[in-house]
C-alpha cells in the first residue's frame, strides 16, 4: 500500500503547483477547470476493492486485467495537463460486473498522486492518504 510523503495536488493549487514544478504557465481558466474537475477522498472512504488495486500498485503486480499499468491519456482533459507517459490506469474491481468496470485509480509518476474514478474518467478524486 502507498503512503505519505506523497506530493498531493488539489484543484487550482495543484495546477500552480504543476506549472512551477515543469515550467508550464498557469491561466486563470487552467486554474477553474482544475478546481472544477478533481475532487479529495480520503483513503478510509475508498471502496476495498480500490485498497487491494492500490497493494499491487505498491507491489508492482502481478495485475488481473492486461489493461492495468497501461498509459492513461487525459484525452477527457479532467487531470491535470502533463506530458503523454505520465499518468497509468490500474482497474478496481467492480463486485458482480463481469467486465473491468467503470473504477479505476489513476497514477501521476513524477508527483507520485494517486486518483480514484468510479464513472469512467467523467470525474477524479485526488486520494488523500492522510485522512
Amino acid at each position: 500500500m502507498r503512503f505519505p510523503p506523497r506530493i498531493t495536488r488539489i484543484g487550482a493549487a495543484g495546477a500552480l503547483l504543476s506549472a512551477l514544478l515543469v515550467g508550464g504557465t498557469v491561466t486563470a481558466a487552467t486554474a477553474d477547470a482544475a478546481a472544477t474537475s478533481v475532487g479529495s477522498i480520503c483513503y478510509s472512504d475508498l471502496p476495498s476493492q480500490a485498497y487491494d488495486t492500490l497493494d499491487l500498485i505498491a507491489s508492482d503486480g502481478p495485475f488481473p486485467y492486461s489493461q492495468d499499468g497501461t498509459v492513461f491519456r487525459n484525452s477527457e482533459g479532467v487531470l491535470p495537463s502533463e506530458p503523454s507517459g505520465y499518468y497509468h490506469e490500474y482497474t478496481v474491481k467492480t463486485p458482480g460486473s463481469s467486465t473491468r468496470g467503470a473504477r479505476r485509480i489513476v497514477t501521476g509518476e513524477e508527483y507520485e498522486e494517486d486518483y480514484y474514478t468510479s464513472d469512467h474518467y467523467v470525474t477524479f478524486d485526488l486520494i488523500d492518504f492522510g485522512c
